[in-house]
């Protein structure tokens, strides 16, 4: 009898649906008008990396499709067509919310944004005046000769597309390109007039003062379109981590800005002539055109200045004590006594910059091992390293120098860290190091003993302020011995299996999971109570997926709160009917990962720095951790349980993808961010 299919949504679909929950936000009137506009920025950044990785790669499986279709089991051409049908109808909503966010909303608190056409005689000449002082000599305009092959345009860049000509005469018509510089501010406030605030981007800058640009021909009309291009950004660099590794990776960064065009968003105003003429000169394919609006390169509006009332923002939180813990006191000594929990960004990254610094200044201490993925841009956790190595202690950092898109970030980093005589491992040959976890080594007595930071998230204070992650301090031998196994094993540039407590990728994570997971189906199948609860990023892994409706079959209650991509799909018939899946999309990140086992009465926590995707277990260096302290474990299992009853900014993921808010039946509104501040906020004071 043939194995029954499993219900699998593609990755891809199921991203833009994820994104779609973002665009929600930005829908929603009960959130801050600014913040709407963030959102907003946030699902258009968002959609420009799907565009260069994700559809990038869709599309070179496209070249080989029917193979591709063979390994994959889906048809990438039927998958392009499916996205770019969803992505235009996002982009509509898109479009509706921007024209009601930014206009109307911002009209009526006295905001107004203008544009080159709007601008009075006094404004005007201010705008004039900044053109000519900070914007002119920055601009490159390029004459198009259409007899000769038309420019590169750089990746994500803005550019505008100008036509020249006289009235009522088509010939000897001119065309140009402009390109915007990537470090031109995209707004100016404008001055005030009656209490109504002003501002002009950057492109409407350059609209208004287009005249001043082409002064030297004799043409009478100048018309000027947005547009942007987003090209393929995947890497193709050599494997092999050697010392020219670095100069390859910064050859493979620049080939990155001239990759295959993926998506040329285009201002919908240029007229269909001039719109041929750049199809045809660039060579674009009818799939990668994508229909936009004025304003390109959406994601810089995440920046766009509150120049009105406080309230049009979130009212910043302040980051919370951790009760027990004193700037005052050794982190380390504390650690002797008991397991400590932040739970960032509710409560302050400070703690985790402090232990370093202790570290680095302790004369007991002489060495730290750190996996660094992605970083701050005025890095503390670096400064703390470098304090660190100058005090004499040996402190070995890897550096994945293939986190994308922060590999150029990553390369300085290294060059700063060697400099200063920190040991640095630029990462293994065949797998990126995802694991957020430091070892301090410190003699007492004449013997080794040792502290341990583990975490969900990146060491980076900047991400630290908006993404919801657990860090726990601990210096358990159970945990701390496995740990000396495993950088033992990341120093040498190799990986290790056979660990007695962490759960390791990429050897043996999987293995692991399937255990833990067979353990409840064995529980259930005895006809006692048996449960999981998962928290993830990303659900992708059809492996995982299969384990999981195996369990669902078996009677075991499944509960997921997955933030993106979930291609499992909840409540089927035969597969997934014991199985409940939300994704909660509120004003800071979701980001931890966080694994609950019933284990017949005997509940076992573990948090991860993987997501259920299959590079987490095969292509990645990966560290799950058990959460052993009683104390610790309950405050995630409240903040667990928080989660799982909110009914205000929870979706409900089903087969309908309808992205519909989570409604359960306690009468009153439970949000769980705010219910998690308050909560640690009772209990630390």
């Amino acid at each position: 009898m043939a194995k029954k299919k499993l219900p699998f949504l593609n990755r891809e679909i199921s991203w833009l649906y994820f994104n779609e929950r973002v665009l929600q936000e930005a829908a929603d009137e009960s959130v801050p008008l600014i913040e709407r506009i963030r959102f907003l920025a946030i699902f258009s950044s968002n959609l420009e990396e799907f565009y260069r990785v994700r559809v990038a790669t869709m599309s070179r499986l496209s070249n080989l499709n029917d193979k591709a279709k063979e390994v994959l089991g889906v048809n990438p051409k039927k998958i392009l067509n499916e996205i770019k049908n969803i992505v235009v109808k996002h982009e509509r909503k898109f479009e509706s919310l921007f024209q009601e966010i930014l206009i109307n909303e911002l009209g009526k608190n006295k905001i107004f944004i203008l544009n080159d056409t709007q601008l009075n005689v006094a404004r005007g000449e201010f705008v004039k005046s900044h053109f000519i002082n900070r914007i002119l000599s920055n601009l490159v305009p390029i004459l198009i000769d259409l007899d000769k092959p038309f420019p590169e345009l750089k990746d994500r860049y803005l550019y505008f597309f100008v036509r020249l000509s006289k009235k009522g005469a088509k010939k000897n018509e001119k065309y140009a390109l402009i390109e915007l510089p990537e470090n031109l501010p995209r707004f100016l406030v404008l001055p005030e007039t009656n209490n109504l605030k002003f501002i002009i981007l950057a492109e409407d800058i350059i609209k208004y003062c287009l005249d001043t640009v082409f002064f030297i021909f004799n043409y009478d009309q100048i018309e000027a379109f947005s547009i942007q291009l987003t090209r393929d950004a995947e890497l193709d660099i050599d494997k092999n981590i050697s010392d020219k590794f670095i100069e390859e990776l910064k050859s493979s960064l620049d080939k990155r800005k001239k990759g295959k065009p993926m998506r040329l968003l285009y201002d919908t105003e240029m007229p269909f002539e001039m719109l041929s003429v750049l199809i045809s000169k660039m060579k674009i394919e009818a799939e990668s055109l994508m229909p936009g609006n004025r304003y390109h390169r959406f994601g810089d509006f995440i920046n766009f200045p509150n120049v009105g009332d406080s309230n049009l923002e979130y009212t910043p939180t302040l980051p919370l004590k951790v009760k027990g813990l004193h700037r005052t006191e050794s982190i380390i000594n504390k650690l002797i006594e008991r397991d400590y929990l932040i739970s960032l960004p509710y409560q302050s990254y400070d703690y985790i910059i402090l232990f370093l610094r202790e570290a680095a200044i302790d004369p007991k201490v002489t060495e730290i091992n750190i996996t660094l993925y992605r970083l701050a841009e005025d890095s503390k956790v670096i400064n703390a390293l470098i304090n660190a190595a100058k005090n004499g202690k040996k402190v070995n950092c890897v550096v994945e120098l293939k986190a994308r898109f922060d590999e150029k970030a990553n390369i300085f980093w290294t060059d700063k860290l060697e400099e200063e005589g920190v040991n640095v491992n630029y990462g293994l040959t065949d797998y990126k190091v995802h694991s957020k976890i430091c070892l301090v080594k410190r003699m007492e007595k004449g013997k080794a003993a040792y502290y341990a930071n583990l975490a969900t998230g990146n060491y980076n204070e900047k991400t630290a302020k908006i993404y919801c992650d657990h860090s726990i301090f601990t210096a358990r031998k159970e945990i701390t011995a496995d740990l000396v196994k495993l950088f033992r094993a990341l120093n040498s540039k190799t990986v290790s299996k056979g660990f007695k407590h962490l759960i390791v990728s990429p050897l043996e994570s999987r293995n692991k999971l399937y255990n833990l997971i067979n353990r409840e189906i064995k529980i259930a199948k005895s006809g006692k109570p048996a449960y999981l609860i998962f928290k993830v990023n990303s659900l992708a892994d059809e492996g995982i997926v299969d384990r999981l409706y195996q369990a669902s079959n078996a009677g075991v209650k499944i509960k997921l709160i997955v933030r993106g991509i979930c291609c499992l799909v909840p409540g089927e018939k035969g597969f997934s009917e014991n199985i409940t899946v939300i994704s909660i999309i509120d004003k800071f990140l979701e980001h931890a990962r966080v694994f609950i086992y019933g284990n017949d009465g005997k509940e076992e926590m573990y948090l991860s720095s993987a997501d259920l995707m299959s590079r987490n277990f095969e292509h990645r260096v990966e560290v799950g951790f058990p959460v052993l302290d009683k104390d610790v474990k309950q405050e995630i299992r409240d903040i667990i349980d928080f989660q799982l009853q909110d009914n205000v900014k929870a979706r409900d993921i089903t087969r309908m993808n309808n992205n519909k808010y989570h409604k359960n039946r306690l009468g009153n509104k439970i949000r769980a961010q705010v219910q998690t501040y308050n909560y640690l906020k009772n209990k630390h004071q």
